[in-house]
């Protein structure tokens, strides 16, 4: 920069003192916001790869987004939540583990494992979700076999018939504590 002109140098510190300012300006962090959920009456999961909200979005929560915010989150029809899977266990670390952990345990959503939960509440809850514990429904995203391998596979683990497959590195598993908010809204789990 020593032998460049004097405005050269102004325009070069201009140009980066422009792009500084853009880029600090624009890379405001994502947050959920628990008005969004309650004003579309679907849990943070729609939206949020994350099930407790924020972070990077779904497909549907970057339509959504895309298209100002509307106060209902437009549908995907016709795409699988765990298209070509045809095992109950393959399906359920797709579609659930992420909630439900890998093993049932039990992370966001509610612990599976041993729950003694019947095969039709199962297929119920998986169709029809449940809002207020953070539930999306997952009717339409599963072809009927994979709704009957998924059924099973999580009716079996319920009643303790079926184990999922262990890790190579277990961890413990969290304890996770959740503070209802003023306005009552409800923290996840059943």
């Amino acid at each position: 920069m020593l032998n460049m002109k004097p405005s050269l140098v102004v325009s070069v510190l201009a140009v980066l003192g422009i792009l500084s300012f853009i880029l600090f300006w624009s890379a405001t962090p994502g947050h959920a916001l628990p008005e969004y959920a309650n004003r579309t009456g679907e849990p943070c999961a729609t939206c949020h790869v994350s099930p407790g909200g924020g972070g990077p979005r779904t497909l549907r929560g970057l339509i959504w987004a895309s298209k100002g915010k509307p106060d209902k989150v437009p549908e995907l029809a016709g795409v699988l939540a765990a298209p070509g899977a045809t095992d109950g266990y393959d399906i359920y670390e797709i579609a659930c583990s992420t909630c439900h952990g890998k093993h049932g345990e039990g992370l966001f959503g509610r612990e599976l494992v041993n729950g003694g939960l019947s095969a039709g509440k199962i297929r119920a809850q998986i169709l029809s979700g449940k809002v207020r514990s953070g539930m999306p429904a997952f009717d339409g995203k599963f072809t009927p076999a994979q709704l009957d391998a998924l059924t099973t596979f999580v009716a079996d683990m319920s009643s303790g018939a079926a184990t999922p497959v262990p890790d190579s590195f277990p961890l413990d598993t969290g304890h996770l504590t959740c503070v209802p908010s003023v306005d009552n809204t409800t923290c996840g789990g059943n």
